[in-house]
Order: C-alpha cells, then sequence, then structure tokens
C-alpha cells in the first residue's frame, strides 16, 4: 500500500480477527469471513485498524466517510502550523536615531511573530567608502534586540548592501 492506506474488506487476510462495532463496542474474536458478514449487515465496511496486533483488530465503519475526516483533520493541522518568514528592516548609513528606534521596534515586533529578520544597511554613492558605520550600526541594533533575537548570520557585504541576518530567540510553539 501506497500511503500507508489500512486494508478494508475482502482485503484483510488475517484468519481470525478482533471485531469492534460502529458504536465502538468488543464484538470479540470472529473468523474474518463472519466479521465481514456483520459489516455487510449494518451497511458498512470492515477496516484494519491495528494490523500489528495479534491477532489484528477490525472495526466496522464507513471507510468514505473515515477518509474525508482523516483529510480535513490533516488539513486542519497544516492550517495551525506556521511558517517562519524572512522580514527586513532597511536602513541607510545617515538613518537619524529616531528613525533607526522606530525601525528597531517593527524589528523587534517580527521578532516577536517568530519571523527571521534581515537588517540591512543599503549604501548610495560615496558611502560605500565607509563601511565601518554600517557595521557598527548593524551591532548597536543586535544588541539592543538581544532580549528578543540572537545572531544568525554575521555582517556580510552584498554589492552596495551590508546585512546581518537575526532568528527569534524564544522559539516556543503555541
Amino acid at each position: 500500500m501506497a500511503d500507508k492506506e489500512p486494508k478494508i474488506n475482502r482485503r484483510i487476510r488475517a484468519p481470525e480477527v478482533r471485531v469492534i462495532d460502529p458504536d465502538g463496542e468488543q464484538l470479540g474474536l470472529m473468523s474474518s469471513d463472519e466479521a465481514l458478514e456483520k459489516a455487510e449487515s449494518f451497511g458498512l465496511d470492515l477496516v484494519e485498524v491495528a494490523p500489528q496486533a495479534r491477532p489484528p483488530v477490525v472495526r466496522i465503519m464507513d471507510y468514505g466517510k473515515f477518509k474525508y475526516q482523516q483529510k480535513k483533520r490533516s488539513a486542519e493541522a497544516r492550517k495551525k502550523s506556521s511558517r517562519v518568514e524572512l522580514k527586513e528592516v532597511k536602513f541607510r548609513p545617515k538613518t537619524d536615531e529616531h528613525d533607526f528606534q522606530t525601525k528597531l521596534r517593527r524589528a523587534r515586533r517580527f521578532l516577536e511573530e517568530n519571523n527571521k529578520v534581515k537588517l540591512t544597511v543599503m549604501f548610495r554613492g560615496r558611502e560605500i567608502t565607509h563601511p565601518e558605520i554600517a557595521r557598527t550600526m548593524l551591532q548597536r541594533a543586535a544588541e539592543e534586540l538581544a532580549d528578543t533575537a540572537q545572531v544568525e548570520q554575521t555582517t556580510r557585504m552584498e554589492g552596495r548592501n551590508m546585512t546581518l541576518f537575526l532568528t527569534p530567540r524564544n522559539v516556543s510553539v503555541s
């Protein structure tokens, strides 16, 4: 079976099985043929729920409805799982103190939402001759965000930009 689909009806080859009825009550041990007749009398399918057990455990249920509910549960689980995104906050070498603090607050908010943050200092014209200004700016930002973030990748020049990557420190699964 490709997707680990349970065996149903005639595919169940065990000579003896433990049967559970649609209401969850145990009907006890019986042959596979008897169990299949019982399931047909309910107008439902015989589904192997515990193939590793000795004898295997089978349940009388509506297999189509069961598969539909499984699909809905997995879709719901996927919907609830969060993906980490990369957010970028851009600075310039001449970014003033107030603007610097505003951008840091935005970066902090991204980190609190469990997103990675890329801090970028963009150079224009001759500003690129002073990379130390950008390096100190990024180091200061990393220090001020140290309570909520840790450095994933240190400062690095990428063309006319200098970047620093931060990841959330308190990775909490909720």
